[in-house]
C-alpha cells in the first residue's frame, strides 16, 4: 500500500469511529448521548475543516447542489438561522458579499430568536422571533419592495418531551414561514422548511402545492438516520389562488 492510501484510510477510520467522551461526569443521560453523537459524527469534523459553523451546512449544500434553489443575485431569507451555517451557504451561493464582481449580487437576510455572529455579506437579525409580525415587518422594511427568490427554514421548537406537542409546534412554524413566503414570493421562487414526521405533514404538503408547482420530501444524507426530521421543498412559486365571486 502507498503512504497516501494509508493516510486516507487512517483519516476515514478516525472520522467514522465511535468516540466516547471523557467529560461526562455529572451530565444527564441525554447530554451524554448528544456529546457521544457529536464526537462520533464525521459531519461535525468536516464542518470544522471547511469552516462551517455547524454540521447542518451539509444538508443545505446537498439540497442546493441537487435542486439549484439559489443562484447569484437572488434574495434569500433564512429563518431560524443560528448559528449561521445555512446563512453561510446562502451568502456564497447568491454572491451576497459581491466577492464575484462579474456576477449579480444577492441579498440574504437571516433571523433567529437567538443572538449569533454576523455572516459576511448577510443581514443578521439576532434576538428576533421570525413568527412575530414585528420580525416579518422588519424584513419587509429591509427588502424595501424586493421580492424573495428563496425562503429557507431550519427552525425547530425547543423540545418539550411531549411528542405530539413538539410536532404541532414545528408544523406551526412551517405554516408561519409558508404564509410569509407566499406574501413576498417572486415568480418561480422556492421554499425549504424543516419538519418532523407527523400526521399533519400530508396537509402541509397539500397546502404548499396550492402555491408551488411541486413539493418534495427530502432527507439529506447528513440528517441523522435516527432523526424524524426531513425537509419539504416547494419549487416554482405559481402565485396565489384567486377566489371567484
Amino acid at each position: 500500500m502507498t503512504r497516501q492510501f494509508l493516510r486516507c484510510f487512517s483519516t476515514a477510520v478516525r472520522l467514522h469511529a465511535k468516540v466516547v467522551p471523557n467529560n461526562l461526569k455529572g451530565k444527564s443521560k441525554s447530554s451524554q448521548e448528544w456529546l457521544t453523537r457529536q464526537l462520533s459524527d464525521p459531519y461535525v469534523e468536516k464542518a470544522k475543516i471547511m469552516n462551517y459553523r455547524c454540521r447542518s451546512a451539509f444538508k443545505l449544500l446537498e439540497i442546493d447542489d441537487k435542486y439549484k434553489i439559489m443562484k447569484p443575485g437572488d434574495v434569500v431569507i433564512d429563518c431560524g438561522a443560528a448559528p449561521g451555517s445555512w446563512t453561510q451557504i446562502a451568502a456564497t451561493r447568491t454572491n451576497a458579499s459581491g466577492a464575484k464582481s462579474h456576477l449579480p449580487k444577492g441579498t440574504v437576510v437571516s433571523v433567529d430568536v437567538l443572538q449569533f455572529h454576523p455572516v459576511a455579506g448577510a443581514i443578521t437579525l439576532g434576538g428576533m422571533d421570525f413568527t412575530l409580525p414585528t420580525a416579518q415587518e422588519k424584513i419587509r422594511s429591509i427588502l424595501a419592495g424586493k421580492q424573495i427568490n428563496c425562503v429557507l427554514s431550519d427552525m425547530a421548537p425547543n423540545a418539550t418531551g411531549v411528542r405530539l406537542l413538539d410536532q404541532e409546534n414545528i408544523t406551526r412554524f412551517c405554516y408561519s414561514v409558508l404564509k410569509f413566503a407566499v406574501s413576498m414570493a417572486a415568480a418561480n421562487s422556492n421554499l425549504v422548511v424543516k419538519v418532523w414526521d407527523n400526521a399533519e405533514v400530508p396537509k402541509l404538503e397539500a397546502d404548499m402545492l396550492r402555491f408551488y408547482d411541486n413539493v418534495k420530501r427530502i432527507k439529506p444524507r447528513s440528517s441523522r438516520s435516527n432523526s424524524s426530521e426531513f425537509f419539504l421543498l416547494g419549487r416554482g412559486f405559481k402565485g396565489t389562488e384567486k377566489t371567484g365571486n
